[in-house]
């Protein structure tokens, strides 16, 4: 799970990110501050899909008490639809709304005296971007311009992937315990019935095969290979604090420390 952990039975270390701070207004998702005592880095919610003023400014400041890498979670402005329902825009709209976000998250980071970290695509902006290559570029680009140091998030292999690459941007390559996937490594759609686990010990169990086999199964059996470098746990998942759990045992059980990934340019 280590970038530099080709062997998937020799890994020391991996990431374990979720998304957090993604209440607005009187809305709130409890169990983000237990997280933080489990997790290495925070995707935090910037204000289009999810989160408001207050909501950043509280998260940021315990991201920072609890040593959680701190990373922006942009998405589409549609706070009805949580952000999970596609949009036709141009890329060059998505750079906009990418830079809007990240420099919203940002000040609270300033003023809290800590920097970015990285930068994750949250719903179904992530989604589109991961197999849309002029979306995929519009994003690393973005990402690049606004902060050459920020880590990009997305599915190895993707186009996410490859548009990091050409720019210079660092990827971390993520693998999510809580989602199906489909034959051809990407995400089941929420709207069919085993979308989403909901079993800790299910999630736990994908997590020890991935360490010890490095790879996933998929809804229909076939076993994908997957290079992970973090493994993510949705905040919003109502079993994500048990899910978080017995992955970390699982980790334990496989000496494998959960730490941010190191930031920096390639």
């Amino acid at each position: 799970m280590s970038a530099d952990q080709t062997n998937p039975n020799t890994r020391t270390t991996v990431d374990l990110n979720a998304d957090i701070g993604e209440g607005f207004g009187r809305y709130r998702i409890e169990g983000d501050e237990a997280l933080l005592r489990l997790i290495s880095s925070a995707n935090i919610a910037c204000g289009f899909h999810a989160g408001d003023a207050n909501t950043m400014a509280e998260t940021v400041t315990r991201c920072r008490d609890a040593g959680v890498a701190i990373g922006a979670h942009p998405g589409f402005p549609d706070l009805l639809g949580f952000g999970r329902r596609r949009m036709e825009v141009e890329p060059a709209e998505v750079a906009n709304m990418l830079i809007y976000q990240m420099g919203a998250l940002d000040g609270f980071a300033r003023v809290a005296g800590v920097r970015l970290h990285h930068v994750k695509l949250h719903g179904a902006l992530y989604n589109m971007a991961a197999v849309d290559p002029e979306l995929a570029d519009a994003v690393a680009q973005a990402v690049f311009a606004y902060d050459p140091l920020l880590l990009l998030v997305a599915p190895g292999g993707s186009c996410m992937d490859a548009a990091a690459r050409r720019v210079g941007l660092r990827l971390v390559r993520e693998v999510f315990a809580d989602r199906a996937y489909r034959p051809d490594g990407t995400l089941v759609d929420r709207s069919r019935p085993g979308a989403v686990l909901t079993d800790p010990d299910s999630a736990a169990t994908r997590i020890a095969r991935l360490i010890r086999d490095g790879c996933v199964a998929a809804e229909d059996g076939t076993l994908l290979d997957i290079e992970a470098d973090s493994i993510c746990v949705h905040g919003d998942n109502e079993a994500a604090l048990a899910m978080v759990a017995a992955i970390r045992r699982e980790l334990a059980a496989a000496d494998i420390e959960v730490r941010a990934c190191d930031s920096g340019a390639v």
